[in-house]
């Protein structure tokens, strides 16, 4: 264990060597890696319209439905749910709710929320009912930064009246438990909170530190260990809690590949985890998506289209085609 306070004092001297100048850093302008752009000519309430028309025609327009969803920003899908209400005294969802089914209805309806409630939805979603889907648990909170913990926290609050620390002990136990707590307090800022002595540390490292810091302790604990990390988790860690770790080390050193590995599980083997696909597509269409469809095809040789397309079929299968963008 003393290992990894070693590493990590070398990166905070690192850190302390970068910053030593006194001069206020501006961070560079991020490139956009989404699938999903905000319409250029847009119009919510011409938007609100087609969808009042295809939703209310004697057959739903399904084609309508992804034209104007896909194509539109989070944000703007936002603005035309407003419109909708205040045209049609109907929330947008309910209306979708009664034309629609099946997976299709859940990639429109997951569309429709913001990101912060999509993901509080999937964790109230994980904890419902007899049993704990804790691969949606781990996914979510190792995955989302600081701020997106944050907001998935007042969100949750807002929707269920509940606090989502408190959710996370009735359904899990354990040093599991003490790991997703320290997850859920965003601490994804080095050195805004002092951690527990009672933490163990590997949960005070990995779940205190910077994308960008574990990925340079995973870098110096392959120059400086012959035992790999994922030797020293297992070694360390057992159940859930490794499995835990083991999506923390590969989210921290390859964010898109770990996305790819899960969209490629969903679909191996007998059967299709379409909620996977759902929550995985939909949530990163516009952060990450185009570099995940590039990791997809480095690691399995064939497109996460052409997957989709021998996977799934019908609306479901289209949406998520227009979601991914061109091939």
């Amino acid at each position: 264990m003393s290992f990894f306070k070693k590493i990590f004092k070398k990166i905070i001297h690192d850190k302390s060597d970068d910053d030593s100048d006194g001069h206020e850093r501006k961070a560079p302008v991020k490139p956009y890696h989404g699938t999903v752009t905000p319409h250029p000519n847009f119009n919510p309430n011409a938007d609100a319209a087609a969808l009042r028309k295809a939703i209310e025609s004697r057959d739903v327009d399904e084609a309508t439905l992804m034209e104007v969803l896909v194509r539109r920003s989070n944000s703007q899908r936002q603005q035309i749910k407003a419109v909708y209400q205040q045209d049609t005294r109907e929330p947008l969802e309910e209306a979708i709710k009664s034309a629609l089914r099946s997976d299709f209805e859940d990639v429109v309806m997951a569309l429709l929320m913001t990101p912060g409630q999509y993901d509080a939805y999937e964790l109230k979603h994980a904890m419902k009912g007899l049993g704990t889907c804790e691969d949606v648990l781990i996914e979510i909170l190792v995955s989302r930064s600081n701020h997106e913990i944050k907001e998935i926290k007042k969100v949750f609050k807002e929707a269920y009246d509940e606090e989502l620390e408190e959710d996370i002990k009735n359904d899990t136990s354990g040093d599991f438990l003490t790991t997703l707590l320290a997850l859920c307090q965003a601490l994804y800022d080095a050195g805004e909170k002092q951690r527990g002595t009672d933490t163990s540390v590997f949960i005070d490292i990995f779940t205190s530190r910077s994308g960008p810091q574990l990925h340079k302790i995973l870098s110096l604990y392959s120059k400086y260990s012959e035992e790999g990390l994922a030797e020293a988790v297992q070694d360390e860690l057992k159940g859930d809690t490794e499995d835990c770790f083991m999506q923390l080390v590969k989210c921290a050193w390859n964010t898109p590949a770990y996305f790819a590995e899960k969209l490629h599980l969903a679909m191996k083997g007998f059967g299709t985890n379409s909620e996977t696909l759902t929550r995985i597509i939909v949530s990163r269409s516009e952060v990450d998506l185009k570099k995940i469809l590039k990791e997809y095809k480095r690691i399995y040789g064939r497109t996460l289209q052409e997957d989709i397309l021998a996977e799934t079929k019908g609306d479901f299968e289209k949406i998520l085609l227009e979601l991914c963008g061109d091939n």
